[in-house]
């Protein structure tokens, strides 16, 4: 009797912003859609997206998300003429788009990709709404993950 293979799990995440954690403090997580063209959904399948930079812009009631760079791959068609940091819309419901109009424009905070990722054969962008640290607040994140490392290492050593 042959063993069956075991499926490998392949993560949904595509992109993660990770420097976004660092720099601001996040608050209100919420999931949108994202228009694509064909080939940067090729792209993403390849994992060719970087978000390090991007951030989310509303403009007539719209949101669009800047700053993102989806690198072609070389095998796209010959009769296009890919835009890899081209502005994406995004795709939300009346209310979250209020929220987060009112909460970039009132209260000082900036909306900010933190990672894009597959849900049920389609690209999600997970936004925030982010307030900048100061450099003093830096510090202190980057001393309490260095505590917590240092803490998980004794605990392992016992």
């Amino acid at each position: 009797m042959a063993k069956k293979k075991a499926k490998q799990q392949h993560s949904n995440t595509i992109a993660v912003n990770r420097r976004a954690r660092f720099e601001y403090f996040l608050e209100g997580n919420t999931e949108a859609g994202i228009v694509l063209e064909g080939w940067e959904v090729k792209s993403l399948r390849a994992g060719q997206l970087n978000l390090t930079d991007s951030y989310v812009n509303f403009k007539n009631g719209e949101a669009w998300l800047h700053g993102s760079h989806i690198a072609p791959l070389n095998t796209a068609s010959t009769h296009i003429t890919p835009e890899p940091d081209r502005a994406r819309k995004l795709l939300l419901h009346a209310k979250e788009l209020s929220k987060f109009i009112t909460a970039t424009t009132a209260k000082g905070f900036t909306c900010l990709a933190i990672s894009i990722y597959w849900k049920h054969g389609l690209v999600k962008v997970d936004i925030a709404l982010g307030k900048g640290k100061q450099l003093h607040d830096k510090r202190a994140t980057q001393k309490d993950r260095e505590w917590g490392r240092e803490k998980h290492r004794e605990l392992r050593q016992r």
